[in-house]
């Protein structure tokens, strides 16, 4: 990813500063009260610091030496400006895709009884997380012989060319309509460029580990993680700021695909048995409220 210069909108925000509390480890009940804010100062204002140095590494080097997310590469996405390419009716014997259905968000009706069903408590707490926990990243586990990233990435993207003798599984170039900020990108799979579409959780995992997730069996947090129902090819810069932020406190830049997203959360939420917390929940309630169809841009 290309170098940035900072500016005062990288520094952190409210958001940011609220998901670092919200992660702080939690004390002793007994501990002395004065004491507790103490030290809950001091680790917010660490957090911070690091945070922002953070942000200082990234304006000179780029996010790529910095974060290195699952969704923006992967081990496989080397330069390939001279790889031979072929598009999908080129493919001899190509693998199965994804059902394009899986890219939908349920109705309206559906989604508003969906979220009526859903539990309503606090997060759990963040520990005991890590990637690990949701099996290997984008294991293929329909069995198509693609990986999941690869998978969505053909669903998501039109202007295809493949990687020749690939069955069509390994997407080389194409054109993403970015439903988050309503942005065409071209996607070029290689080192430097292929972070520029990122395949987004709709639920992201941490948010999942924090609202039940981590009471599900290993099976299901594998399925969770490859479900193409939680999955979407999404403008990576979008999705590193998204992070593992609930309704309350992210959504999509782009209005129009708001309706398609909260209605996704709530459907990968009621599938998987996750409950909300209050504040999310409204959100919800208010932006399915405010919707005609959970489907607009598909019309």
């Amino acid at each position: 990813m290309s170098k940035k210069p900072m500016n005062s909108n990288d520094l952190p925000t409210l958001q940011d500063l609220q998901r670092i509390q919200r992660n702080l480890p939690r004390l002793p009940e007994s501990m002395d009260p004065q004491k507790k804010r103490l030290i809950y100062g001091l680790l917010a204002f660490l957090a911070i610091i690091l945070l922002i140095v953070g942000m200082i590494y990234v304006s000179k080097h780029g996010e790529g030496g910095l974060f290195g997310s699952e969704s923006s590469t992967s081990a496989t996405d080397d330069d390939d400006a001279n790889v031979a390419t072929e598009t999908l009716s080129e493919v001899k014997n190509p693998y199965k895709a994804v059902d394009p259905v899986t890219a939908l968000a349920p109705d309206l009706a559906t989604a508003k009884s969906e979220l009526a069903s859903l539990q309503v408590k606090e997060r759990a707490s963040k520990a005991g997380y890590s990637r690990d926990q949701f099996g290997p990243a984008w294991d293929d586990v329909d069995g198509n012989k693609c990986n999941t990233r690869d998978d969505i990435l053909r669903r998501d993207l039109t202007n295809i060319r493949f990687k020749v003798k690939t069955h069509a599984c390994t997407v080389i170039t194409g054109t993403l309509a970015d439903p988050y900020t309503g942005k065409t990108i071209e996607f070029k799979r290689g080192k430097k460029t292929s972070a520029a579409v990122q395949i987004d959780h709709v639920v992201a995992l941490s948010n999942a580990w924090q609202t039940g997730a981590q009471d599900l069996s290993a099976e299901q947090r594998r399925q969770l993680a490859n479900d193409p129902e939680n999955l979407l090819a999404v403008d990576g810069p979008a999705n590193q700021q998204k992070s593992d932020a609930d309704a309350s406190e992210w959504l999509p830049s782009n209005a129009s695909y708001r309706c398609t997203y909260v209605a996704r959360q709530v459907h990968v939420k009621a599938k998987y048995k996750l409950w909300v917390t209050a504040d999310e929940k409204k959100v919800m309630e208010r932006t399915l409220n405010s919707c005609k169809d959970t489907n607009p841009t598909k019309k």
